[in-house]
């Protein structure tokens, strides 16, 4: 039996942490871990193979693993093109997987046998580079089984494979196991879970979230809404908004021009001389440290700040101080905050936390009429929560519920929607289902939207634009503007 407790891993250069809370795997086993893009699954396979700093926790003192991985495989490539662009014409022909195998086995009965069983005897001796990438993985899982280990563990195997490659390293892996060698999956896909692996595990933000038998796992409602976002096809409309509740807005222009912005109070400068324009279709993440401005830039955007009519700042296309009301501002807003969460207690229906948001009360009073009853029936389907319809809002999760504040935020689809800490008091999971379902609403609504961050990393794939407030050594903070690459 393998053991992990309380287990902290730090990288060499010691700038990025791993966690492994509580892991127990037996003698024999099939494990797969799913994770998204920068989740931490190449660290979780580092850390099992011994190349992170252990800096507390236990852990198994030595696994017998062998790990195949898309980086060995680009690091054969490039030993393979070394070799063919050498000045010895032996090695014209690179590397073949006959002589790679050799380097590890001397037992010619064994490659043969391996490859028999993995269907490729066909290429042993051809030149490595005229491999497909599938019949590379191969090479580097019969040079891994060569070595006897006890694991074999492939990170993100079915990577750049067609569906029949897919299919086929399936299979493969199935039969490594039931041949007695245990098996671990890297995944960033819910449909490349193995029918044959028993455990599952999520990683989430360099932590291993969630980890148990595969059913029990998948059968957890906040993985199941994780595996219908996967599944979800093209939406290229968002359910409409109702007539009577329809922002007239001209969204082709700005919707926010500050210039020289400046916010004080008493000699203690909060803002100083910002300078920030939202264009159509950006969607920005907002970061910085505690004290930094991030709450005060808010408040000059959501109309909350008085300060914001000494100032030049338009909002909509309307000026501050120009005769405008509070709510001339607000009704283009959707906002959602942790504190706001919090002072939601009200013990509603699910489906009515969703249709309040058409009235913009806490609670429904009144009758919403069929129409807006069936689109928030849309908004539940799309959140994957339709069985819970009928449900007390504060029977779900944190981060159920955090969704469902947000589609209440959302239904009269404003032209910006301020997400202020979104993930802030979610575990893994929750902070996973958040951002994956802001993902989808950015690329498939209208809907701009402002996110508001302490933590690098938080932010959503999607996000255009960057306004982060830098600490310059004084009491003030610079305000640094980029581009956030695609």
């Amino acid at each position: 039996m393998y053991q992990w407790k309380e287990c902290t891993y730090n990288t060499p250069d010691r700038q990025v942490f791993f966690t492994i809370k509580k892991l127990t795997l037996p003698d024999h086993f099939f494990a797969t871990f799913v994770g998204a893009n920068g989740s931490g699954k190449t660290l979780m396979t580092r850390a099992l193979e011994g190349e992170l700093l252990l800096l507390n926790g236990t852990c198994p003192d030595s696994l017998s693993l062998s790990v195949i991985s898309f980086e060995k495989q680009i690091k054969l490539m490039e030993q393979d093109f070394e070799r063919r662009n050498s000045d010895d014409p032996r090695d014209e022909t690179g590397y073949t997987p006959r002589e790679m195998f050799e380097t590890v086995s001397g037992d010619q009965e064994e490659i043969l046998r391996l490859c028999d069983i993995l269907n490729f005897s066909y290429a042993l001796d051809r030149s490595y580079h005229k491999l497909s990438s599938g019949e590379g993985r191969k090479v580097l899982i019969i040079e891994a089984l060569l070595k006897k280990p006890d694991i074999v563990m492939l990170d993100s195997p079915f990577d750049g494979l067609d569906t029949a490659a897919r299919k086929e390293l399936q299979e493969l892996l199935v039969a490594i196991f039931q041949a007695g060698t245990s098996v671990i999956v890297n995944t960033n896909r819910f449909e490349e879970i193995s029918p044959a692996s028993e455990y599952l595990g999520l990683i989430m933000s360099r932590d291993l979230a969630r980890f148990g038998e595969r059913d029990e796992v998948l059968n957890d409602s906040a993985v199941q809404q994780l595996t219908h976002y996967e599944k979800l096809p093209k939406i290229y409309a968002l359910p409409r908004v109702p007539q009577d509740c329809a922002d007239p807005l001209d969204r082709s222009k700005p919707l926010i021009i500050m210039k020289d912005v400046t916010v004080a109070y008493g000699d203690h400068v909060i803002l100083n001389r910002v300078n920030w324009t939202v264009q159509p279709y950006e969607h920005w993440e907002i970061t910085g440290p505690n004290g930094s401005g991030k709450s005060t830039l808010l408040s000059l955007v959501t109309g909350d700040n008085p300060q914001s009519y000494c100032n030049d700042i338009t909002l909509f296309g309307i000026k501050r101080g120009s005769g405008e009301s509070i709510w001339d501002i607000k009704k283009h807003i959707g906002y959602v905050s942790p504190s706001f969460h919090l002072d939601y207690r009200i013990s509603s229906p699910v489906i009515n936390v969703i249709l309040s948001g058409y009235f913009d009360t806490i609670g429904l009073y009144e009758q919403p009429g069929d129409e807006k009853i069936s689109l928030a029936r849309q908004w539940l389907g799309i959140l994957g929560l339709s069985a819970y319809e009928n449900a007390s809002f504060r029977s779900l999760s944190f981060g159920q519920q955090r969704l469902l504040l947000i589609i209440r935020a959302l239904v009269k689809q404003p032209p910006l929607l301020i997400l202020d800490e979104p993930l802030q008091g979610l575990d893994g999971l929750s902070r996973e289902l958040v951002r994956r379902f802001v993902e989808f609403l950015m690329q498939n609504g209208d809907t701009q939207i402002l996110f508001v961050s302490h933590h690098e990393g938080d932010a959503p794939r999607g996000i255009t634009r960057r306004l982060t407030f830098v600490d310059n050594g004084t009491r003030t903070f610079d305000v640094r503007i980029e581009e956030v690459p695609r």
